[in-house]
């Protein structure tokens, strides 16, 4: 499983002209699941992005959790993350889940976020989405489980 977070100070996603989901202050999570990630995967991750400081305290120092900022949450399906392009021009999407695993491993992962968060935005899991954030800092992580 791996995930881009970044953390926002607002996002929305899109779907064919219709908003879908928006937040504040918080996190944007694009969500790539791979052929071999379980649930546990899922858990490991909630459980890091949960505690992870990376916001500021009261002396601007990077040293708060997003339960600290009240900060909310939009995930969005992304399984171009394990797009493989060492070879050719054309990226190869080998490594990720078939489809069905993916969204089951998806929606287990939004299931399992919303007692964690404040609030829980989502896009529409294989859409088409257009993804709009304001990136603060800008603070961008790249995790893996």
């Amino acid at each position: 499983m791996k995930i881009v977070l970044q953390r926002v100070s607002q996002a929305s996603v899109t779907v064919e002209g219709t908003e879908l989901g928006s937040i504040g202050n918080g996190y944007v999570l694009l969500l790539g699941v791979g052929e071999n990630d379980t649930t546990e995967h899922a858990d490991q991750l909630l459980a890091k992005i949960s505690k992870l400081r990376i916001f500021a305290d009261e002396n601007g120092k990077t040293n708060v959790n997003i339960s600290d900022v009240q900060g909310e949450v939009l995930i969005i399906s992304q399984f171009t993350l394990y797009a493989d392009c060492r070879k050719g021009n054309r990226p190869s999407f080998i490594n990720a889940a078939d489809q069905s695993t993916a969204e089951e491993l998806y929606n287990y992962f939004v299931s399992a976020a919303r007692p964690l968060f404040k609030k829980i935005a989502c896009g529409a899991f294989g859409a088409n989405m257009q993804v709009a954030l304001i990136n603060d800092g800008p603070f961008t992580l790249v995790l893996e489980a």
